[in-house]
């Protein structure tokens, strides 16, 4: 022991200083690698599913549907999320999120590389976090987790996803603050540039929301405008928004040529032991100029509500009902009852089952801006019935990494 001492003494100087400069490297290096991190994570979401009435091939014939359908508790994903921590509680961040279809293994979201989410920004305790890139709007970060799209997914959500419901839409090309949570209270605020010279409104988006959680009671509204953009096709309006297209299914196809989409939603919900249950309302206007194919504002009002039970740590079960409006060019409305159960097989897998039943009723216009009768489309499973009802069964695996 001594003489490995005395050998350790007698070293050279510069040998020693190299050592202590090589231990002091490390651990810089050990610090910086534990102040930042990236995640890779993911969601597989697959099912299959039967639709009474869905659309023929012809556009005309209510036939029975079987297929494999992807994403139907959560949109199937993978990502890329990462920090860097700057210091007295800021911190840089980003995250990327691709979505695809497990069937077919397509790009979903205009087959986008990245079209769920791209942002970079900057993460502060005290002052909150602002992001740049493509991403969800305030009510969709505040509002959406307090409906029944969080638990069962775009099947309980409102015909056509017509309010983004089920985040159909996404903002490209946007800055977005959201505040720090304070005494249960957060809001935020969300603009996207239409990025047209010398026009600033073309295109552009903007939304601000607030949600409060007080222990088993939690209320969230916000407000939602985008305008259509100036490009005409034929002297028709085609969207070009830095807000994605809604106009998606026959509950709304008839409004995409709408000048601007504006939503008010508000939701609420209140959890007592094992049971849950909430409330949401939206109002959703498409307005119409001179280059729409309709000539009156379309006004939809769309009132939901939805009871969950956790029956066991692992059994969930649920019930959702939703009425939908419309006024405006036409007069239709939308009747729609859903049922939902899930059973957990580890944190990261579960097994689902999932129903429908949509009565639709009255007129409404198709994609020509001409009067039809309304047809049903449950929720934003998006599958034309090409008649007054359809119902849906799926039943699927969902596995989250």
């Amino acid at each position: 022991m001594n003489n490995n001492n005395a050998s350790l003494t007698r070293r050279p100087l510069s040998a020693a200083l190299a050592l202590a400069f090589a231990a002091s490297g490390a651990t810089i290096a050990t610090s910086a690698h534990a102040q930042s991190s990236v995640t890779l994570y993911g969601i597989v979401d697959a099912g299959l599913a039967y639709v009474h009435n869905a659309q023929g091939a012809n556009g005309l014939n209510q036939s029975t549907l079987a297929k494999l359908s992807s994403g139907n508790l959560s949109g199937s994903r993978w990502g890329l999320r990462g920090t860097e921590d700057l210091g007295n509680g800021l911190a840089a961040i980003f995250q990327l999120e691709n979505g695809f279809n497990v069937g077919t293994g397509a790009l979903g979201q205009g087959s986008r590389e990245f079209g769920r989410k791209a942002i970079v920004g900057l993460a502060s305790t005290t002052w909150g976090t602002l992001t740049l890139g493509r991403q969800y709007d305030p009510l969709v970060d505040l509002v959406q987790p307090l409906t029944a799209d969080g638990p069962f997914g775009g099947v309980f959500g409102t015909p056509g996803d017509l309010d983004n419901y089920d985040n159909s839409l996404r903002v490209s090309n946007s800055v977005k603050y959201a505040s720090p949570l304070v005494a249960g209270l957060q809001f935020e605020a969300l603009y996207g540039f239409g990025g047209v010279a010398g026009a600033t409104g073309s295109g552009q988006t903007y939304s601000f929301g607030a949600a409060y959680t007080n222990g088993p009671l939690s209320l969230a509204a916000g407000y939602f405008f985008a305008n259509g953009g100036s490009t005409l096709t034929s002297g028709v309006r085609t969207w070009t928004s830095s807000s994605d297209s809604l106009f998606n299914t026959v509950i709304n196809q008839g409004f995409a040529s709408a000048s601007s989409i504006q939503i008010v939603r508000a939701g609420g919900s209140y959890a007592v032991g094992a049971l849950s249950f909430g409330l949401a309302y939206s109002n959703t206007q498409y307005a119409n100029d001179a280059y729409s194919t309709f000539h009156q504002t379309a006004k939809f009002n769309s009132g939901s509500a939805f009871l969950n039970y956790q029956i066991t740590p692992a059994l969930r079960a649920g019930a959702g009902y939703n009425y939908t409006s419309l006024t405006g060019p036409s007069s239709a409305h939308y009747n729609q009852v859903n049922l939902g159960s899930g059973y957990s097989l580890s944190k990261r897998t579960d097994l689902y089952a999932l129903a429908g039943y949509q009565k639709a009723s009255g007129r409404t216009l198709d994609a020509k801006g001409s009067s039809v009768v309304a047809q049903a489309s449950i929720g934003d499973f998006g599958v034309s019935s090409g008649a007054d009802n359809q119902a849906l069964v799926v039943v699927g695996i969902r596995h989250k990494f």
